[in-house]
């Protein structure tokens, strides 16, 4: 049965799940929710398994009409919700019905926020996910971005007994400027004066800012005379900070699989979702802590959520 037709699709929403594993050496990325703290929250809130397909959304929201009744949360960045021109407030279970329709706004702080729905977006699972890679139009819906008058579906889903929500203390704000928490390396050794620059002052997420990663300007980070400007292509993961021939740090996502540039840094786990949440203009400051710290904050992020988990369930 039909759930869900897209009347504005927004200005770039896909479907995503946790992401797709243990195929980077056949060159297909991870993909998944950018911001997954934000991504298993939605799916909680209406009842969800954890990994159940959502919508993201970047930047501008999109316009829908619901087909059956069934929960829906926003999560994530803070875009505004209406349904049927009523303001409705995010992280929260909101139960809507057969002819509504919900409209996203702009984003007012942040970048991307995640829309579930009771039973999840129901797509084909491809290599395990049902997250879409657009750039190699792989998965999700029909491997793309969604266009208007696309209808989705849901999977089976029983209603939530009472309305969930997040409490105000524990939703996340999403400020021009954050901090990063990295550890140096795994070329760190490329670099003297480059490190410390990496630390001193923020640097500007530019335009090209997308899945695959954000290109940062700011002081130029130098490798030294001593080493090559480039390193024999290697597999990259999330989070790595790598330095190309114009000195300026790109910090790769979820959409690469690898890289030929020496990488200065690597983002703890926990700080890409915070990563993600950033817009060209915004600031990008970078700080070092060692490998027991980065444990202990991703620790402490496992703890936070299954905290949530408990008053959710």
């Amino acid at each position: 049965m039909s759930s869900i037709k897209i009347l504005a699709p927004g200005g770039y929403t896909t479907v995503q799940d946790r992401g797709r594993f243990g195929f980077q050496h056949m060159g297909v990325p991870m993909s998944g929710a950018l911001d997954q703290s934000a991504f298993t929250l939605a799916n909680l809130l209406v009842g969800n398994p954890e990994d159940a397909g959502v919508l993201e959304l970047t930047v501008m929201g999109p316009s829908l009409e619901i087909m059956k009744e069934m929960d829906m949360a926003l999560t994530g960045a803070d875009m505004g919700i209406r349904i049927n021109d009523e303001p409705k407030k995010g992280w929260r279970s909101i139960r809507v019905f057969p002819g509504d329709i919900v409209t996203i706004g702009q984003v007012i702080s942040g970048c991307r926020s995640y829309l579930a729905f009771s039973g999840g977006i129901s797509v084909p699972r491809i290599m395990g996910s049902l997250s879409t890679y657009t750039g190699g139009q792989l998965g999700g819906f029909q491997g793309r971005p969604l266009k208007k008058d696309d209808v989705l579906h849901t999977g089976n889903f029983l209603l939530t007994t009472k309305q969930r929500k997040i409490p105000a203390r524990l939703i996340p704000d999403y400020p021009s400027q954050i901090t990063a928490r990295v550890i140096p390396g795994p070329q760190d050794e490329y670099f003297d004066q480059g490190l410390a620059t990496l630390f001193r002052d923020p640097y500007m997420v530019t335009a090209k800012a997308d899945r695959m990663g954000y290109r940062l300007q700011g002081e130029a980070i130098p490798i030294k005379a001593s080493m090559p400007k480039s390193i024999v292509s290697e597999p990259s993961m999330p989070g790595s900070i790598q330095i190309p021939a114009d000195e300026q740090p790109i910090i790769l996502l979820v959409e690469q699989t690898v890289g030929g540039y020496a990488k200065i840094a690597t983002l703890v786990s926990t700080d890409i979702s915070r990563v993600a949440q950033a817009t060209p203009g915004d600031f990008i400051g970078f700080e070092k802590i060692d490998l027991a710290t980065a444990h202990s904050l991703v620790m402490e992020e496992m703890k936070k959520m299954a905290v949530l988990k408990e008053m959710l369930g």
